[in-house]
């Protein structure tokens, strides 16, 4: 039985949003397990008493240590201490970070924990990684998040020997930053199955099984991935619905818009793994709804079927370098 820990008060929509979507996701060997204050609704679900909440606004690092009885640290700390098996937050992402260095800490010679986040590419999902764990990074660090972007890639996607690219301006080796230049380096004398760089243009389209890049640049481009893609769907029912004929042919591609729609919704995916610490933790969007918390929480139970931590232990290179 896979025991997922839930924090129930982290999302934007409250906590009822939160169950529904834990509730939603139980079954076939899945036990979500929730975390929330006493007099939460946890619908028959096991729950574990939380009395304190942080919220979006709050410093990540002051709030984990002043609120040791949150929702998310103590959603964090079951995993820390093996009653569950992995933890599932829509809080604030700082302060999973934070959690997850302060009570779970990171595997041996990792520098830091990165957000691994599958993008809906044309040619097949493909995993965006650092997507917001670190607004800023060495060389080094970009080295390490494509190899566990390429264990993320293996074990969840099940893609064999998966091709790596670095973010960057230009395709040529010489376009990009000091950062990204210096990286390139790196990769290309590596192990790794690395092309080359890839541009933002391309994402979509599927430019590699991983791409890798500093957190900062990650999030940036996600949120504009995620953004252009619902405003573009949005238009899409807006135009159709706005006369009769369109209304008509509406009807006809009915079938495959809902494919696209499923295919290119964050809510398929639920969230994005915080790799690099000592137990899982799957960071979902603010905005979840019980679909997206669902998903969280399989996607989860799955890494903790395919032990991705024991495998990120194992390929890591053992680098001891201090932060």
């Amino acid at each position: 039985m896979t025991r997922i820990a839930v924090d129930a008060m982290g999302g934007d929509r409250g906590p009822g949003e939160i169950v529904a979507g834990a509730l939603e996701a139980q079954g076939d060997g899945l036990t979500p397990v929730l975390f929330g204050p006493a007099g939460l609704d946890a619908q028959g679900l096991e729950l574990h008493e939380a009395p304190d909440v942080i919220e979006m606004h709050e410093k990540p690092a002051e709030a984990v240590r002043g609120k040791p009885q949150s929702s998310l640290v103590a959603a964090v700390r079951a995993v820390a201490e093996g009653t569950a098996d992995a933890v599932v937050s829509a809080g604030n992402t700082g302060a999973v970070l934070a959690a997850g260095l302060l009570e779970l800490r990171r595997l041996p010679g990792v520098l830091r924990p990165a957000i691994a986040v599958p993008i809906p590419a044309r040619r097949g999902p493909s995993v965006l990684i650092d997507a917001g764990a670190n607004a800023d990074a060495r060389p080094e660090h970009l080295l390490q998040f494509a190899t566990m972007g390429a264990v993320f890639a293996e074990e969840i996607l099940d893609v064999a020997n998966p091709q790596v690219r670095l973010l960057s301006i230009g395709e040529e080796r010489e376009k990009g930053n000091q950062l990204t230049l210096e990286a390139h380096e790196l990769l290309a004398a590596s192990d790794l199955n690395f092309a080359g760089n890839c541009e933002g243009r391309d994402l979509l389209e599927g430019a590699a099984d991983v791409v890798v890049t500093d957190g900062f640049t990650g999030n940036v481009a996600l949120k504009l991935l995620e953004g252009t893609i619902r405003s573009l769907l949005d238009a899409l029912r807006a135009e159709i619905g706005a006369t009769a004929p369109g209304k008509l042919g509406g009807l006809l591609i009915r079938p495959a818009a809902r494919r696209l729609r499923h295919r290119l919704d964050p809510d398929t995916y639920g969230g994005a793994y915080l790799l690099g610490l000592r137990g899982l933790a799957v960071v979902a969007h603010g905005n979840s709804s019980r679909t997206a918390i669902a998903s969280a929480v399989r996607l989860a139970a799955r890494g903790v079927e395919h032990d991705v931590v024991g495998t990120l232990a194992a390929r890591l290179p053992q680098r001891t370098e201090a932060v």
